[in-house]
């Protein structure tokens, strides 16, 4: 018997359909093939429309840090300014570090968001600086910052400064238009809001960060921009690529552009809406700031000091899984993602599950 493995509202990997599971399964072909190219051409087209631009979108066989370390050899000389208000922005600091490059790091209380005001702060007490980087929506808090607004003000008042984000766990979700914010990174990955297995990133990278990384050495192999760019034109990839999960994310694209791009970003939103309603009627509390939910994640503070462990037995015995809270926020949080192909139906019976343990142990 084939063993069914529970629904999953965490956020990453997130539940993958069936037909993007199956993609997987095709018989291998050569990736110096015609087939191949024309495979990559297809995603690349599909990927610019989902990142708005017209540039260019690298992709890699790695995860989002990956795509992290990348941003940092090729849009960094020496000096950049990480703004950390969570997990995943204090790994960007740490792989900037790594990469060593002066890291200055710009600390926000977990659950706020990263505010334009607080760029130009910091930026007017270090700069300059070659960057900066922004998560958009830190997985491990449920926050969103604005990023648009904070793109705005480094390029009117810091023009030399590169703005490098990381869209992991909103890209696909929420409208991310790179050029007209004017941004020189933004990267992402497959298991988040795409719903495509791990192992694939993704970056679309600005020409004048193209220009720049020509003048940096050390920006290494596997992860050069311009190694990439070179390869890019012949519609392929330097090393071998990830060919079984290039053909799974061909029929995710397809099903996202199906849906239609405005419907999809308008469902995360109306989910988003509903987790957080769900929570605040029964009592607790979001531990992101008011007006910065994030649209794929809700981090919902665990104000009833449930057992949040024995809640997700009392779930995974009735076929779906929710995340506990991140780093300090175990348990003091849990997380529930409404990201990728989810639907209300999805939602509505993981909240029906969750009042039946609520009302089990009230009693």
């Amino acid at each position: 018997m084939t063993k069914k493995h529970p629904f999953l509202f965490i956020p990453g990997p997130t539940n993958v359909r069936d037909e993007v599971l199956a993609a997987q399964t095709e018989a291998m072909i050569g990736h110096r093939t015609a087939e191949f190219e024309n495979l990559f051409a297809g995603l690349e087209d599909q990927l610019k429309q989902l990142f708005y631009t017209e540039q260019r979108v690298y992709i890699l066989a790695a995860s989002g840090s990956g795509m992290q370390e990348a941003a940092i050899r090729n849009g960094v000389r020496a000096r950049v300014l990480n703004f950390v208000a969570g997990a995943f922005a204090q790994r960007w600091h740490e792989v900037a570090r790594g990469c060593a490059k002066e890291a200055i790091k710009i600390d926000v209380e977990w659950g706020r968001a990263i505010k334009p005001e607080t760029v130009d702060a910091a930026l007017q007490q270090y700069g300059p600086v070659d960057a900066i980087t922004v998560v958009h929506n830190e997985t491990s808090t449920g926050v969103a910052s604005p990023v648009g607004e904070i793109a705005a003000l480094v390029r009117e008042k810091y023009p030399d400064t590169f703005i490098l984000v990381d869209a992991v766990s909103s890209f696909s979700g929420v409208k991310l238009p790179f050029d007209a914010w004017g941004l020189d990174v933004m990267l992402t990955s497959s298991q988040k809001a795409l719903a495509v297995p791990p192992g694939l990133s993704f970056a679309a990278v600005s020409d004048r960060l193209l220009e720049r990384a020509a003048t940096i050495e050390g920006r290494g192999w596997y992860f050069d921009f311009l190694i990439l760019e070179k390869y890019l034109k012949r519609n392929t990839t330097p090393a071998t690529p990830a060919v079984s999960l290039m053909r799974a994310l061909k029929v995710e694209l397809d099903h996202i552009f199906a849906e239609g791009l405005e419907a999809r970003f308008a469902r995360h939103q109306a989910l988003a809406e509903r987790t957080r309603q769900w929570a605040l009627d029964r009592d607790f509390t979001m531990v992101s700031e008011e007006g910065y939910h994030s649209p794929t994640v809700s981090n919902i503070r665990n104000t009833l000091a449930l057992d949040v462990s024995d809640l997700n037995k009392f779930l995974k015995e009735r076929g779906m899984v929710i995340s506990n809270g991140y780093g300090s926020l175990k348990d003091v949080s849990f997380r529930v993602a409404h990201m990728g192909d989810v639907t209300m139906g999805d939602m509505e019976r993981l909240f029906a599950y969750i009042d039946a343990y609520l009302n089990q142990n009230r009693k």
